[in-house]
């Protein structure tokens, strides 16, 4: 059993190879052509004057945009750097290699070109309308890491004012991988959706976002317990209230939760929990492990605050969770939303779709479930890990179902023919990565300094 330096000397290490591997490459994604270039007479094809041709056809009928271009397959993964994973307002150019990481996770996993796309710009206003501007190129929006309160305008406002769909990932996609991770947990442990006390550690996107879905989910409002850095939501947070620019969601919650008016901190919004879902400050020591042990028998831990959780697992464990998760792929039970976002974005893209609806979240979240469950429950194993390209598939089907059934999708498509089609999209890319790989395109990275030579 490894010690708790060596844990945390583990913990560490990506972040050390960040730092190597990061200026080797100069980022994480690139443009590659995807028509062939067979010799120089390919550019009247593609280029003059052969095409003129598909522009006239798209004046004539605008939606065949999406035959004569790669809008159904492009999407703008939008920031202004001012919420960045658990780093705060760093601005757009430092936020930069976390927007590449995601265009290249679009990729890979989900099929997906994404163009990342940090502005400078930071109020509400002019946000939206630099987003509405970009609307004819791009058949998607994946905002992402923008600061509360005014993320939740942000979206709003593009939801209801673009004809494509607009996704917060931060809020939509943090929602919907926790919403399926608490239903194989409650699996595992025995529990009831309908029974459990809930504390919530944190009450900014992420939280206000998975309150949101859980409560469609079926939780009871009056056990859950949110906690922000001023204390427990409460009827009597009229802080809240009278604050500038007035977090209308976060009183919400004041009003809806917290049946028993509890006040205090993270200790007290713990004590007697049956599941603890954090995304506050990184960490670690933001959690205690003498709180944790006021927890209620078979506690579900969710530390979910990058780069750090908020608790080391191993430290939750100890202090007797049973089920611990974090944001991390290099621990167990990672609870990211890099297991729902490609799935949703290709099955709603395949479809046409003109939103992301909160039916269709949830639908996605059912699949992942059920595709964790089928693999086997236990309590290091809620959910599937990331990269597994059939279950995104399987989440990109049942998402583009549900868009067909709420009317939101352009076109029609069976439950199979969406999973074959996303799964053709999924391996291409994969299969295109690798070749470049294989061939030394994409020049492998040096060993590391010390590192034991490999072995063929």
């Amino acid at each position: 059993m490894p010690t708790a330096a060596e844990l945390l000397s583990r913990a560490e290490k990506p972040l050390e190879e960040a730092l190597r591997l990061h200026p080797l490459y100069r980022g994480k994604v690139q443009m590659m052509p995807k028509c062939p270039v067979r010799g120089p007479e390919d550019w009247s094809i593609w280029y003059t004057p052969g095409v003129a041709a598909p522009c006239k056809a798209i004046v004539k009928q605008p939606e065949r945009v999406y035959d004569y271009t790669n809008k159904g397959n492009l999407i703008a993964v939008v920031s202004d750097g001012t919420r960045v994973l658990g780093l705060g307002n760093i601005g757009p150019e430092a936020g930069l290699p976390v927007m590449e990481g995601k265009a290249l996770l679009f990729k890979y996993l989900g099929g997906i070109d994404a163009v990342p796309l940090c502005i400078r710009v930071t109020d509400e206003d002019a946000i939206v309308e630099v987003v509405k501007a970009l609307e004819p190129s791009f058949g998607g929006i994946n905002l992402e890491d923008l600061a509360q309160p005014k993320c939740f305008r942000v979206l709003e406002r593009l939801r209801a004012e673009l004809h494509i769909p607009v996704w917060h990932d931060d809020q939509q996609g943090t929602a919907t991988v926790v919403l399926a991770a608490i239903i194989n947990a409650l699996k595992v442990v025995g529990k009831d959706i309908r029974d459990v006390k809930i504390a919530m550690i944190g009450v900014g996107a992420a939280n206000v976002a998975v309150y949101h879905l859980l409560k469609k989910a079926g939780i009871a409002a009056r056990k859950v317990i949110a906690c922000d850095s001023k204390g427990t939501l409460h009827e009597g947070r009229t802080d809240i209230m009278r604050a500038q620019g007035f977090f209308r969601e976060k009183w919400r919650i004041c009003l809806e939760t917290n049946g028993d008016r509890a006040v205090g901190g993270i200790a007290e919004a713990l004590r007697r929990a049956d599941i603890c879902i954090a995304f506050s400050q990184s960490g670690p020591g933001v959690i205690q492990p003498p709180w944790i042990r006021t927890m209620a028998r078979d506690a579900i831990v969710l530390a979910c605050a990058n780069p750090v959780p908020e608790i080391w697992p191993w430290e939750a464990l100890e202090a007797g969770a049973r089920i611990v998760a974090t944001g991390r792929s290099d621990f167990p039970n990672q609870v990211n939303n890099s297991l729902v976002f490609p799935g949703i974005f290709r099955g709603a893209l395949d479809v046409r779709a003109r939103s992301i609806t909160d039916e269709m979240a949830m639908e996605a979240a059912r699949e992942l479930a059920a595709c964790g469950e089928a693999r086997g429950l236990r309590d290091e194993q809620i959910l599937a890990p990331m990269g597994d390209e059939h279950i995104t598939a399987r989440v990109a089907a049942a998402t583009a179902i549900m868009a067909q059934r709420q009317a939101v999708s352009r076109i029609a498509m069976s439950e199979d023919e969406a999973y074959r089609r996303a799964l053709a999209a999924i391996k291409s890319a994969q299969a295109a990565t690798q070749a470049l790989c294989r061939d030394g395109i994409i020049p492998a990275p040096p060993p590391r300094e010390g590192a034991a030579p490999s072995v063929a």
